[in-house]
């Protein structure tokens, strides 16, 4: 390795002196005796005293220090640390929770504090960066994951965590927990399955009406730049009113709360990115291949199925990508009218200043835009390759 790529990885030392000063500065966990009283926070030191902060500090000084001359052999040793500081973190929380908690009070808990969260959240970088740096392949990504969320479950299994907040909260509203996340998926596929017929129906049809493309673009893009509780609340009315006149679309639910409104404006959202991106995919086509199917004597219908749409499915993928997960995120603001999902416990939460109820409703939405970002890039990229195999 040359000395220019052996020159100091300042992401990696910017991220773990962050890591660094959140886990020693900010207060890593807290102790509610219910889920009203206030609680106290603790700091590493006033959890392990000042020499075991030291001491759990050695793994990021370690990164730290392997950062300055960042070979290969050293990178890898990054990643193998920061894995093991993955799996290390629910652990420390259940050590913590068994030496703080009193197991006399029924209904004390355990909050994760703002340098757990940031611990995780830079961790988390440091992995994204490792994997640019080492381009890391999916099966070894794969494994990571295995042995992060292998470490997270037995945690959990162990019953240690049972007085965490965020557990306690999923546990008193389990049943509702699991109707959320299935609704919230099926009016966030609905929407996306709206979006990909209409925007694949509207990229053909201004792919032959040419003086069209400014008028679609132009009036999808109106529509983006309306925000969310606006445009529901624009619904509100007309389909209230259709409703009263048509007792048949109120039977079947459409009012001006709920499902409808919700999956009208997740739809109009969704257009102009999937409208784009498959006009574009579409149109990049190069002309010299399309010309040389037509050559072969193929007809219309088999140069645009057997050439031009496999050539464009990536660009076409990438557009159903971007569509689902800002669908994600914007079916948990649905639930201000009434549109159910994942969004319910986070605005809750928000009323009831229990910032753990808005993590339960938060996190299982980060997870799904962190897994339909995976599936669809690499999706994408196994098309890009040609179905070949790593």
């Amino acid at each position: 390795m040359s000395d220019a790529k052996r020159q100091a990885n300042s992401v990696i030392i910017t991220l773990m002196a962050l890591a660094l000063a959140a886990m020693l500065g900010l207060e890593l966990a807290s102790v509610q005796p219910n889920r009203i009283v206030p609680g106290t926070a603790y700091r590493l030191t006033e959890i392990v005293g000042g020499e075991g902060a030291l001491l759990l500090s050695l793994p990021l000084l370690g990164n730290l220090w392997l950062a300055r001359r960042p070979t290969v052999s050293r990178l890898y040793l990054v990643l193998a640390i920061t894995v093991a500081l993955l799996m290390a973190l629910p652990w420390g929380l259940a050590a913590f929770t068994l030496h703080f908690v009193d197991t006399d009070q029924p209904y004390a808990r355990t909050g994760i504090g703002a340098g757990a969260w940031t611990m995780l959240f830079v961790l988390l970088l440091t992995l994204i960066e490792l994997r640019t740096r080492l381009f890391l392949r999916r099966r070894v990504l794969a494994l990571i994951g295995v042995l992060v969320l292998g470490s997270l479950a037995l945690a959990l299994s162990s019953g240690w965590l049972d007085p965490l907040a965020l557990a306690r909260e999923y546990a008193s509203r389990r049943d509702q927990f699991g109707a959320a996340v299935l609704y919230h998926l099926a009016l966030v596929g609905a929407a996306v399955a709206l979006s990909l017929v209409i925007g694949f129906s509207l990229a053909l049809a201004i792919r032959r009406l040419t003086r069209a493309q400014t008028l679609t673009f132009g009036v999808l893009s109106v529509i983006q730049t309306i925000p969310s509780l606006a445009l529901f609340g624009l619904l509100l009315a007309p389909l209230a009113f259709l409703a009263a006149r048509y007792p048949m679309l109120a039977e079947l639910g459409v009012q001006g709360i709920g499902w409808a409104p919700a999956l009208i404006a997740l739809v109009g959202y969704s257009l102009l990115p999937m409208t784009r991106n498959t006009f574009v995919a579409l149109e990049g086509v190069p002309a010299d291949v399309i010309e040389s199917a037509r050559g072969m004597g193929m007809s219309p219908w088999q140069v645009f199925t057997q050439v031009r749409l496999p050539l464009a499915l990536p660009v076409l993928l990438e557009g159903i990508r971007i569509t689902a997960i800002q669908a994600i995120g914007l079916a948990a603001v649905a639930a201000l009218i009434g549109a159910g999902g994942l969004g319910t416990f986070i605005f809750q939460g928000l009323g009831q200043a229990a910032m753990d109820l808005v993590v339960l409703g938060a996190l299982p939405i980060l997870v799904m835009a962190l897994v339909v970002d995976a599936f669809f890039s690499a999706l994408a990229d196994y098309c890009r390759r040609g179905g070949a195999h790593d």
